[in-house]
């Protein structure tokens, strides 16, 4: 039977995947998540409330922090130069709650996806503790890929809406 995970080697030990002999491509991928809140924590967010500060700016810049870290969180993954990243932060009163998408991309022999899930979670983990002194109770949930393109496995496109 092949080895279908491609960080085992024959013996199942773990291994960083040997990308050199890949081209070169352009590859991006998206991520979201969402942060479910009470009603009340989500209009502090809205008013800016908050004494540590701008909730969403801060856990925008956190994000694409956490996206150009992510080799160093993330065994086996490979560093990479991003050529660009962008974590947009949207209220939703609905959930009620704060949406997240970290979307990456990079020119290189190897996808983003691992860095786009990260800038999202790490998005997420900011506003969990920048309000958590008013709300204890939120709950971070569907942190999920959401589209990739480039590379040899070509593109894929979550169809249900988060």
């Amino acid at each position: 039977m092949e080895n279908k995970l491609s960080h085992l080697d024959e013996r199942g030990n773990a291994r960083m995947v040997d990308v050199s002999q890949k081209a070169v491509t352009r590859r991006t991928a998206a991520a979201s998540g969402c942060i479910r809140m009470r009603p009340e924590t989500l209009s502090l967010i809205e008013a800016g409330g908050f004494a540590k500060g701008d909730v969403l700016a801060t856990a925008r810049i956190a994000g694409i922090m956490a996206v150009k870290q992510t080799a160093s969180l993330i065994p086996l993954c490979h560093p990479l130069l991003i050529t660009q990243c962008a974590v947009e932060l949207a209220p939703d009163n609905a959930l009620p709650g704060v949406r997240v998408r970290c979307t990456v991309r990079v020119d290189g022999k190897t996808g983003v996806e691992m860095e786009a899930l990260t800038g999202a979670s790490v998005a997420l983990l900011t506003v969990y503790d920048m309000c958590k002194a008013a709300d204890r109770a939120m709950e971070i949930v569907s942190v999920r890929l959401e589209e990739k393109e480039g590379g040899k496995s070509g593109h894929f496109l979550r169809e249900e809406a988060l």
